[in-house]
């Protein structure tokens, strides 16, 4: 009998740890994830000044609300692209994926000016599809 609580007890702690390594993937396993890609597309299109690209990565609610925000400042597509290109971080890695069901944040360090950045991203799959509902950045300090 005690032979027998000693391998449930060694089973649990291996299924544990098992669970552990699917709930955190590492950073290369990480940068895999449709969510990852959901982001890099993202970033491609700030890149690209491609604000078509850019919206199409965006969840329903976050595409009505830049161009509400796009109406309000009274500018151009373009301009906003540029704008956004100048303030996009650099250096990006991603450091934490967590996902519960039809949503996930992703966690991620970055750049800008020189400044280290943190940042995490809440997405939102749409129609089997990852999209980004909002982003936000901070210095690391």
């Amino acid at each position: 009998m005690r032979k027998l609580h000693q391998i449930g007890a060694a089973l649990v702690l291996l299924l544990a740890v098992a669970a552990a390594g699917i709930a955190a993937p590492g950073a290369a396993d990480t940068e895999k994830t449709p969510q990852a890609k959901a982001l890099r597309a993202n970033w491609k299109a700030i890149a690209d000044g491609d604000y078509d690209g850019y919206k199409k990565t965006m969840t329903g609610e976050a595409q009505s609300k830049m161009d509400a925000q796009v109406k309000e400042m009274k500018k151009t597509n373009k301009e906003v692209m540029a704008f956004m290109k100048v303030m996009a971080p650099t250096d990006i890695q991603f450091k934490d994926l967590k996902v519960d069901g039809k949503k996930a944040t992703l966690s991620m360090t970055g750049k800008s000016d020189g400044q280290a950045m943190k940042g995490s991203a809440n997405l939102v799959d749409e129609g089997g599809q990852w999209k980004i509902a909002d982003q936000s950045w901070s210095n690391a300090k």
